[in-house]
Formats: structure tokens, sequence, C-alpha cells
């Protein structure tokens, strides 16, 4: 497996499969009725909200976030939280005003994270049993997995939004995110049995229709070639050169663009894939390697990136 550029990448290809477990985007809200003595209870808080490492209790507003997640970076900007993020991991480049630091969500530093003195840990791996190691120093920590359904992807915005006291902000946020993917999906064509393979790296490893990414696909009503590759059962094959040549696939959308150069000139000198459909074609599709691995509000915009492709797949 290669080394990757985000934490949803990572996921993909550092366990072959990460699913959000023990998400079910419940939160508990056990604040007293508002009143002027009491506000901390008025806004929202004490909230539980269950995450991937358990319920997890916050007495109060967190002021001092740090985020060692991409996409909970972006997310976290994107519900209003951006003013209680004080650092965030190296890989979060997005959006620009993200106050990154040298912490590592691949290598967490248990001393360099204390010494920042965060109320709020934000994290989609957990690596060198880092929540325990933060539960010992009592230091909250809200671990949200990479998602295995969009569903769980919005569970996970609406846990940020509750755990950082931006809830309706992050609810609004949902609430677009589904209105944007469900126009999407009613102007997809339908008539068209295009198929398509979507490359994660130039391994080449891709990613089948039960993966967070191939979800997003299916709304396009395309037949991913992927899911017949052997090993596809784990939901990331590698495929071999001849699989791809043989399968000739109408689209090819490339997510290995910015990490390692990859555009239709170099597919064409892979042996047997210069006479691919896609490559003669012109329906090579160029990703931003970013927002392909991430599952944040930016997934509307991959969403929109694949729909052009195919709307132009379709018209020819």
């Amino acid at each position: 497996m290669r080394p990757v550029r985000t934490a949803f990448a990572g996921a993909l290809l550092g366990t072959l499969v990460l699913t959000a477990c023990g998400q079910n985007g419940t939160t508990t809200t056990t604040s007293a009725a508002p009143s002027t003595s009491a506000p901390a209870a008025a806004a929202g808080f004490p909230v539980t909200v269950e995450a991937g490492n358990g319920p997890v209790t916050l007495a109060k507003k967190p002021e001092r976030i740090i985020s060692l997640s991409a996409a909970h970076t972006e997310t976290l900007f994107a519900i209003g939280a951006g003013p209680q993020v004080i650092a965030v991991d190296d890989q979060s480049n997005y959006p620009a005003e993200a106050p990154k630091s040298d912490l590592s969500g691949f290598k967490p530093n248990v001393e360099a994270i204390v010494a920042q003195k965060p109320d709020l840990v934000v994290l989609s791996n957990d690596q060198d049993k880092i929540v325990a190691e933060l539960g010992k120093l009592n230091v909250p920590v809200l671990l949200e997995p990479a998602p295995a359904k969009l569903d769980e992807a919005y569970d996970e915005i609406t846990d940020l939004g509750a755990a950082t006291g931006n809830k309706d902000k992050a609810e609004q946020v949902v609430t677009g995110m589904k209105a944007e993917m469900d126009k999407l999906a009613a102007a997809a064509p339908k008539d068209k049995k295009l198929t398509y393979y979507h490359e994660l790296d130039q391994t080449p490893y891709a990613a089948t229709s039960s993966t967070f990414i191939g979800q997003i696909y299916s709304i396009f009503g395309m037949t991913n070639i992927a899911d017949k590759a052997p090993g596809a059962a784990g939901g990331y094959p590698k495929l071999s050169a001849e699989f791809v040549a043989q399968s000739d696939p109408d689209l090819i959308f490339l997510a290995d663009v910015k990490c390692c150069q990859q555009d239709k000139n170099t597919l064409a000198k892979r042996p047997g894939w210069k006479g691919l459909s896609a490559i003669k074609n012109d329906q090579v599709v160029l990703l931003d390697d970013d927002i392909a691995s991430r599952w944040g509000p930016r997934v509307v915009d991959l969403a929109k990136a694949i729909g052009a492709a195919v709307d132009k797949a379709a018209a020819k």
C-alpha cells in the first residue's frame, strides 16, 4: 500500500477497509433547562456524542480544538467551528486559514498534542492507541473514522456540530449537501450504460461500488469495472494493467494527479492502455486528489466533477 496524503486515502489504502465503527450519529444532550444562571447549559452543554470511541461527553463548549484529520478540519471550518480550532495536522491544507502545524494524524505525538492544551482532539484514526493515551491525561477525544456510506459522513458532520456547539450550522450544511446530491442524481443521464474506473494510485489500486467513493459514483448510474476484479471483496482491489485494458472503461477518473502526476499521457504509456476508449475519446478525468479522498462538505464538489464528466460522455 502506497504512502498517502490525506486521512481518507490513508484509511482506504492503509487498512483497505476502515468503516465507521460505532458510528450512528446519535447525539444526546444532557443539559438542564435554559436559565440565566447556566449559560453553558443554555448553549446546549453538557452534551454527549456517540463516536467511534464510544460516548464522549463534553461539559462545556470546546474553545481549543485540535484536528488531526484533514477531512474533519474541512468540516470544522464549514460548520463555523474554525475560530475554536487552535491547530490542525500536517495534512490539513484546506481551508487556507486553518492553523496548520507539524502535528501528525498518522504518527501522533502525545506530548506535542498535550502541549497545545486542547479541550477537544478530533481524529479519524486511532493510530498508536492515541485515544487511550490522551484519555489517560483527561484530554477529550472524538474519534470519527472514515465513513463507509454517505449517511455516515452526514452523521459525522452532525456529531462535530453537536460537540463544538455548532449544531444548527452543521445541520444546515448536511441539509444543503443532501439537496445538492439529490439534484445531481436527478439530473444524471438514465439511458447511458457507461463504465468507469476510479484510480487511487498508479499501482493501480481502485475502489469498488461498495466503498464510500463508490457510492458517490453510484448516483450517476455507471458500472464500476473494479467490481469484477480479483480481490474486489475487500473494496479496494489492486488491478492489473491487463484487467483494465480488457475492461476498457468509458471513463477513467484519476485521484492521483497532484501526488503522482498522472494524466492521460502517463496512462497511455502503460502496457496495453494506449487504445483504451477513455484515452482515445478524451474521457480521462483529473480529479483534485484532496477532494477525492476526504469526506467532508466538499464531497459535493467531487460529485459535481463526476456529474459533469458523465454528462459530457453521455452527450457523445
